[in-house]
């Protein structure tokens, strides 16, 4: 059982981002990356089903972002092996591009699954997996939460809003879009990902170029902040009446 584990980098909302000089794009000196969430999760569940099935897990990853650092923390995790496709470009790609890169790298190789996270903050033109199945002529499926592999083929858990969900059977080779794996994704101490950055291999391997979609970024904008919170102060009678003037001033009625 061989599987791909697809990942990209995206900035941490904790930091502080800026806008750069232009106005029509982020300062990309002002991030701090990490590796996208649901695809730590996408990590996670290909590493259960090496556990459970002796897979070979590869991790592939396009070059944006801080991405040696999160493959060799995939190595550490107990990825067996981990590429860095060479882009081209500057800028991360859009999501129909990249599935386009992906899929020159993985077509033709002997993968039975091929997972990665169903979504990131940064998406906003379609599921990478999605795409990427439509451009291998696999079949595909999203918002999965738990993966078995029975015979040669895939039984997942698929995630339905309001809380349902729905058992489907998937022949294989397939692309799946994971949205939470089975158990939170692992830890990886420090001291263990500075032993594996001394010795790790992270190979290279040039993508096809893919044409981005005619979609332009006229201006960027940073959010704009609100007032304040009004404090209440006084005794429980005192504040009562406050809120009562308050939503009287407001014209709020039952």
């Amino acid at each position: 059982m061989n599987i791909a584990v697809l990942t990209k980098q995206v900035a941490d909302l904790v930091e502080g981002i800026e806008i750069d000089a232009s106005g029509r794009a982020v300062d990309r000196d002002s991030i701090r990356y990490i590796l996208s969430e649901s695809d730590d999760h996408a990590l996670e569940e290909a590493l259960l089903l090496k556990e459970r099935s002796q897979a070979h897990v590869e991790v592939f990853s396009l070059e944006t972002g801080e991405v040696r650092d999160g493959l060799c923390t995939a190595l550490a995790k107990g990825a067996d092996r981990v590429v860095m496709i060479l882009a081209g470009q500057e800028t991360p790609p859009s999501n129909h591009a990249a599935a386009r890169m992906f899929a020159s790298v993985l077509k033709g190789l002997p993968f039975d699954l091929i997972l990665t996270g169903v979504r990131a903050i940064d998406d906003l033109d379609g599921s990478v997996g999605g795409l990427l199945a439509g451009y291998l002529g696999l079949p595909y499926v999203g918002l999965v939460r738990k993966v078995e592999l029975v015979d040669g083929a895939a039984t997942v858990e698929k995630e339905y809003p309001g809380g349902f969900a729905a058992e489907l059977g998937v022949k294989l080779p397939a692309v799946l879009g994971i949205q939470a794996a089975e158990q939170p994704p692992r830890y990886v101490p420090v001291t263990r990902l500075r032993q594996v950055m001394k010795t790790a291999q992270v190979e290279e391997q040039e993508a096809e170029p893919a044409s981005e979609e005619p979609v332009s970024v006229e201006r960027m904008y940073k959010p704009e902040e609100g007032a304040g919170a009004a404090m209440l102060s006084g005794s429980a009678e005192e504040i009562a009446r406050q809120i009562v003037n308050l939503l009287s001033e407001r014209r709020v009625t039952r």
